[in-house]
């Protein structure tokens, strides 16, 4: 299980997974009060990547990434719809 050092490699690298195979991807966020800290996990069952931080500056750069995989799914989502009505 790799722990990403840097928030670019992560970023990308979990983009990356999600694009491959989006219906096996899953994304999990855990934080703990105790230590402050924020783990982001991207997983396929195959391949997981991991990100803890404790720096307040970096949950805003897990948040917008968040936003951004979600979007990706509504996306796909979106289309795969539209492709079976017609």
């Amino acid at each position: 299980m790799p722990q990403f050092q840097t928030w670019e490699e992560f970023s990308r690298a979990a983009e990356k997974l999600y694009l491959a195979d989006p219906m096996k991807v899953r994304v999990v966020l855990k934080y703990r009060h105790v230590d402050g800290n924020l783990c982001i996990k991207v997983t396929d069952d195959l391949v997981c990547l991991v990100y803890r931080t404790d720096q307040a500056q970096d949950v805003k750069k897990i948040e917008k990434f968040h936003s951004h995989l979600m979007r990706l799914m509504v996306a796909k989502e979106s289309r795969n719809v539209t492709m079976e009505t017609e």
